[in-house]
């Protein structure tokens, strides 16, 4: 576990750095990137009671795995080592289960982090365990959403020039096909999650 997380640390501080290669110093307001992918979770669950709606357990997982980006961002921007970092996840890492509907579960989470400003590991674990995450899985799903968020810098993300909609879906859904055909246990996993992206992105 303790190296997973190591190894997701250093990832998410590496494309941080990208996007600003000062990003610790500049204090960014993390804590609303994860409240505002709350809802868009609670859209791919479905909460409207006046229309029909199936959850969409592959876009669930994806956009916990958002959420743990900003998450991870969080705790970096102490400036604390990735082995101290790490440490403390592994310390708060939970199991325990609570009577809690997955609704309730993610406005939990967005409320403890629009109020302290601070990411909560249990609530984490929580919303995960109701998603059937594991950590195996959060580490797989991760990686290639890194991959999918280099892929997007490296094709004007942010300078406005990147195309999100291909063939009439979101990049997130090719990535979960993706994923879906990859082996995750490779070792040019990330080439490959690249690459495969690369084929399917509209102007490549």
């Amino acid at each position: 576990m303790k190296q997973q997380l190591v190894n997701m640390l250093a990832l998410q501080n590496k494309m941080n750095s990208k996007v600003h290669p000062q990003w610790q110093e500049q204090q960014f307001e993390w804590y609303r990137a994860v409240w505002t992918e709350c809802a868009e979770l609670m859209d791919h669950h479905g909460w409207k009671w006046w229309k029909k709606q199936n959850p969409d357990l592959a876009q669930i997982q994806l956009e916990i795995v958002d959420i743990w980006h900003f998450g991870m961002s969080i705790l970096l921007q102490s400036g604390s080592t990735l082995e101290d970092v790490a440490n403390l996840i592994e310390r708060q890492w939970t199991d325990t289960q609570d009577n809690v509907s997955f609704l309730d579960a993610v406005e939990q989470l967005a409320s403890d982090t629009l109020n302290q400003k601070s990411f909560s590991i249990p609530l984490f674990c929580q919303l995960m365990r109701l998603a059937d995450l594991d950590l195996a899985s959060l580490y797989q799903q991760y990686i290639g959403k890194n991959v999918l968020n280099f892929f997007r810098q490296d094709h004007g993300y942010k300078q406005g020039n990147y195309i999100k909609v291909w063939q009439g879906r979101e990049d997130n859904e090719h990535l979960a096909d993706i994923l879906g055909m990859l082996d995750p246990n490779a070792a040019d996993f990330q080439e490959a999650v690249y690459s495969a992206l690369e084929h399917r992105y509209p102007d490549a």
